[in-house]
């Protein structure tokens, strides 16, 4: 017994150091980056936010969209179950329901916001089939539908999970006893549920509340905490402090959950013995709970149709007939494989290393003699791990590992995961191994065996198909998270819901759901492959080998995969940069024709994005190249100081830094749906200040100048015009128009005039050009009152090693790509430049001040001031 002791307080030593150093520790550097002020410490970012109006009403629009939202998956949830444990219902349809309950588990989040776009809009799917839009599906509705899909799966899942384990002889004994058909259903079904149903609603609502991929797509200006962290971190100007505040604030819902769920455990209902009876005949009761399932379940069905069909549609809603060339895209991407790959490689280590870890815990707690502190330390963590939100712990990981061999690597990735995902796969693993015979161990010590080698003989094959279902819980979940990752993923660990997250930037959202399908299929194999061995636990000793044969081919397959992957050879140069799709394909182009194919990774960011991440991380940018808005790197170099000067020619027009050189200039213009501006008989406006008649209210849609620099240039356009006071009564009277449609992304107002969900839109003039070249009712409008601009550059990150190659590549990008680059951004930068006039815009302005983040924090608060 004092070895097998000696064995289990190593594990716990590990165990603990492991959660210090990955949970613990960067939660605690969060904490202190809330208080940090230059070289001080205060509580001013404190009172800042929480006498903010706007985050308090963040923060109130999220506990009530959440608190809604979670109440009515907990019903629809009790629902579901209660069909399939009380009523005598087919086996069909309680097939149906126990299948097509958790498929919301399969896919990111971010797709589900899509999916209500192109099933709820104005041109979704049902919207054109019932000829009539039922409801706005931007702010409070979208959220809402988009949360309960998000969290019905794991609230069916714990509700179903109970529910099957009450003895239903009660049910007799109450209706011997007279009770009416009341009382019958809240002492028999509805009584011994409430602590589940409170845990249900507790977890549904915790999953709402920090959930970042359905207000991304559906939020409008209903403001949510989320999105609120991610505009202070990943803004177009980063406020870190700000940011962090917002995260620990978002762990108060956790502080309350963790103190809830321990309080509701006490109130656990537990029988000796489950009776097996005939539930009694009520075909009022089987009708009434079978089409209430049965209408759910079609609501569900509903968006996976839409996800599953659109992708074979060629241009929704205006050319309607089948087409796979949205899969011939997609699949055709350069780096799509390597992503792919990536994903596998992802989720293999986390179900390895998190099953692992989970299993470990869970032997310390219910396997061994240790203090009860040690113990109950455990459980602890579970509590926290399960309550602290993704995007928390990935801005967590953010602070604390970079500049470390972690950053940007498969490993914080994989760490990042597992200690997000570890309550569920420890409680899995806690109550399975709570349940084996405790004398195991004693047995085969007295016969002279290790108790490595008990556990290895006797106690994993007990509770094997537990494992399995622990493998399969990290798997999925790591193929479908985003909300943590989007801070530590690097441009040589990207995957599917990054690339996701990219493919938004761009608007290409049948290719979005093209790699939601891929998901999806991958996850529906892998939980096939569990199920069918899962299900051999009870045939032969000699079938039950090869049980484990399987979890171990699974765990050699993640092995071989992350071999291949940490074996490549010579480190390729990493390009990160927020251009546009056709500036990167000039960028391709460049450098695959003049000798660097294969030897650079290039990755898509917004600028928000990119500019957090060139703010956060400084010299230990992963990057050794970046494209990025002129401003930007100015800013950076100021700071960090982190640009290498620049060894080639750079003759351009004006005089630029000698550690940067245009790439390309963008420039905004109104971008209109002729279809939709005809159906609502309404003019075509020429001018930004037309924007701001009442007739347009709920027709257009900008992006928001806190994350998009795309708005930067509409703020410009109107001071430079009018000035500041005129400019403001402007700029007041379009917000009132834009209402819900005022985006986060400078991809938003473009999504929406595409799908007809509004009918003009301010975006980059070079979009809407390129989409009526492919036929679309899309025209570009250049406003008279001029088409300001803004330039992208190029710089060489500061290294030891790659800098060489990286010059050379910066080099052939600006000589060799400027060409291409040209056609779809008609401004001359450079000396010799000539632009043909059918492409160039008519109303060319450049803003009379110099362009800075300084200027451009000043331009905020003139925004903000315009918001009513």
């Amino acid at each position: 017994m004092h070895k097998k002791q000696l064995e289990l307080k190593g594990i716990y030593v590990v165990l603990a150091a492991l959660f210090l150093v990955f949970l613990f520790m960067p939660v605690a550097i969060l904490l202190y980056k809330s208080f940090e002020s230059g070289t001080s410490l205060t509580l001013q970012h404190y009172r800042d936010l929480i006498f903010s109006g706007k985050f308090v009403n963040a923060f109130g629009n999220s506990f009530t969209v959440s608190g809604i939202s979670a109440l009515v998956t907990t019903l629809l949830a009790f629902l579901m179950a209660y069909t399939i444990n009380y009523t005598n219902v087919s086996q069909r349809l309680k097939k149906g329901i126990r299948s097509i309950a958790t498929l919301p588990m399969l896919l990111p989040t971010i797709t589900y916001g899509f999916a209500i776009i192109y099933t709820f809009g104005k041109q979704g799917l049902l919207s054109k089939l019932l000829h009539v839009q039922l409801f706005d599906i931007y702010g409070f509705s979208g959220l809402l539908i988009g949360y309960v899909i998000y969290t019905l799966p794991i609230a069916f899942l714990l509700v179903n999970n109970t529910m099957k384990f009450i003895d239903k002889k009660f049910i007799i004994v109450s209706k011997i006893m007279g009770d009416s058909g009341g009382k019958r259903f809240w002492m028999t079904a509805l009584s011994p549920m409430i602590p589940t149903l409170a845990a249900a609603f507790i977890q549904a609502f915790f999953l709402s509340f920090t959930d970042f991929g359905i207000p991304a797509a559906v939020g409008g200006e209903y403001a949510v905490v989320a999105t609120t962290l991610y505009n202070e971190m990943l803004g177009s100007i980063p406020n870190f402090s700000n940011g962090a505040v917002v995260a620990m604030m978002m762990l108060l819902p956790s502080i309350i959950s963790i103190i809830l769920l321990n309080y509701l455990e006490r109130y656990n209902v537990r029988y000796n013995r489950i009776s097996v009876i005939e539930l009694p005949e009520n075909r009022k009761r089987d009708l009434w709970c079978g089409i209430g399932s049965g209408l759910v379940l079609c609501g569900i069905a509903l968006v996976f149709a839409v996800i599953i069909l659109l992708p074979f549609v060629k241009e929704w809603p205006y050319d309607i007939s089948f087409s796979l060339q949205h899969f011939t895209d997609t699949l055709a991407s350069a780096n799509l494989l390597s992503v792919y790959r990536n994903s596998l490689i992802v989720a293999l280590g986390t179900a390895a290393a998190g099953t692992l870890v989970a299993y470990g815990s869970a032997l310390v707690t219910t396997r061994s003699t240790l203090p009860v502190l040690c113990r109950k330390s455990i459980d602890a963590i579970s509590s926290i791990a399960n309550t602290i939100p993704g995007m928390v712990i990935g801005i967590a990981f953010l602070f604390a590992f970079s500049g470390t061999p972690l950053q940007s690597t498969f490993w914080i990735i994989i760490l990042c995961n597992m200690i997000h995902f570890f309550s569920t796969p420890y409680v899995m693993a806690k109550n399975t191994l709570g349940k084996l015979n405790t004398s195991y161990e004693t047995t085969a010590m007295l016969m002279g065996d290790s108790w490595f080698k008990t556990i290895r003989r006797v106690v994993v094959p007990n509770s094997k198909s537990t494992i399995l279902e622990m493998l399969s819980y990290y798997f999925i979940n790591s193929m479908v998270t985003i909300s943590a990752l989007i801070f530590i993923v690097g441009a040589k660990t990207a995957v599917l819901t990054t690339k996701i997250k990219e493919l938004q930037h761009f608007a290409k959202f049948d290719q979005i759901f093209v790699l939601s399908l891929l998901i999806l299929l991958t996850n529906l194999l892998v939980k096939g492959i569990i199920l069918f061995v899962t299900q051999k636990k009870d045939e032969k000793k000699e079938k039950g080998v090869r049980v484990k044969k399987y979890a171990l081919g699974i765990l050699a397959g993640g092995v071989v995969l992350f071999t291949f992957v940490f074996g490549q050879g010579k480190e390729p140069v990493v390009i990160y940069s927020n251009a546009d799709e056709e500036a990167l394909i000039a960028i391709q182009h460049a450098l695959d024709e003049n000798g660097f194919q294969d030897q650079y990774v290039l990755q898509s960011f917004g600028t928000s994005e990119l500019g957090g991440k060139i703010m956060a991380e400084g010299k230990n940018l992963e990057a050794d190249i970046i494209t990025m808005s002129s401003y930007y790197i100015d800013s950076a170099q100021q700071k960090n100081d982190m640009f290498d000067k620049l060894t080639f020619p750079t003759p351009t027009l004006k005089t630029y830094s000698d550690y940067d050189t245009p790439l390309t200039a963008l420039e905004g213009a109104m971008i209109v749906n002729t279809s939709v501006l005809k159906e609502k008989q309404l003019p075509v406006p020429s001018s930004l200040k037309e924007l701001a008649n009442p007739k347009y209210k709920g027709m257009i849609s900008i992006p928001d100048i806190k994350a998009s620099s795309t708005g930067w240039l509409l703020v410009q356009a109107l001071l430079d015009t009018y000035g500041e006071e005129d400019g403001k009564e402007i700029l007041t009277a379009i917000l009132d128009n834009v209402g819900p449609h005022l985006e986060s992304s400078g991809s938003g107002p473009l999504k929406k005039v595409r799908s007809g969900e509004v009918g003009i839109a301010f975006r980059l003039r070079h979009q809407a050009l390129a989409d009526k070249e492919k036929g679309l009712p899309i025209d570009c409008i250049d406003p008279i009152e001029g088409n300001y601009s803004l330039t992208e550059s190029i710089a060489v990150v500061k290294k030891e090693n790659v800098n060489k190659t990286a010059m050379a590549m910066a080099r052939c990008i600006m000589e060799n790509g400027r060409r291409d680059i040209l056609y779809t951004y008609p401004t001359a930068l450079y000396e010799g430049e000539q632009v043909e006039k059918k492409y160039a815009s008519k109303y060319p302005r450049v803003f009379k001040r110099a362009l800075s983040v300084e200027l451009l924090e000043e331009h905020q608060a003139f925004f903000e001031g315009c918001r009513k």
